[in-house]
């Protein structure tokens, strides 16, 4: 049997909620779960985008082999690479406890760096998940559609979920 990828799949919507807290979707704590995780979310500023990264502990048990990866590439294509830098961008993250529901209290620095408001749209597709500012994800060019669509969509169901209430 395979091993499962490290990456993360889905999307998930989450509004600032009581005491200041965010909620981890379902599909990306069950995430964590199959992959042997306490519940901690490790975050990060994304280095080329504007929103944050997640993750899981276990995915820094790749960070030497995406080092050496991306060093490679770098020359082969006679670029230049500072594996200080990216091991310090790779390894800067803080580790958020979340609770069996999901909750976590998103640290200030950490949402400042991220342009967090009142809300979170969550994207998997890469060994990371996104976490965006719905207003910065809509600002996104080409390429960014199909993600845009589906946080405009999870943002109307639960601004009228919390309206509901």
């Amino acid at each position: 049997m395979s091993q499962r990828p490290t990456g993360y799949g889905g999307q998930g919507f989450s509004l600032r909620g009581e005491k200041d807290r965010f909620v981890l979707p379902p599909a990306f704590r069950k995430d964590f779960a199959d992959k042997g995780d306490d519940r901690v979310l490790c975050l990060a500023k994304h280095e080329r985008w504007p929103c944050l990264k997640g993750f899981s502990l276990s995915l820094t048990n790749t960070f030497e082999a995406m080092l050496d990866r991306e060093e490679e590439a770098a020359l082969r294509r006679d670029l230049d690479f500072d594996r200080e830098l990216r091991g310090m961008q790779l390894w800067g993250f803080v580790e958020v406890p979340f609770d069996a529901s999901g909750r976590f209290v998103l640290p200030e620095h950490i949402a400042e760096l991220g342009d967090v408001g009142d809300a979170l749209y969550f994207q998997g597709g890469t060994p990371f998940l996104t976490l965006w500012n719905p207003d910065r994800l809509a600002a996104m060019g080409q390429g960014w559609e199909q993600a845009q669509s589906n946080c405009r969509s999870l943002e109307a169901g639960a601004r009228a979920k919390g309206k509901a209430k």
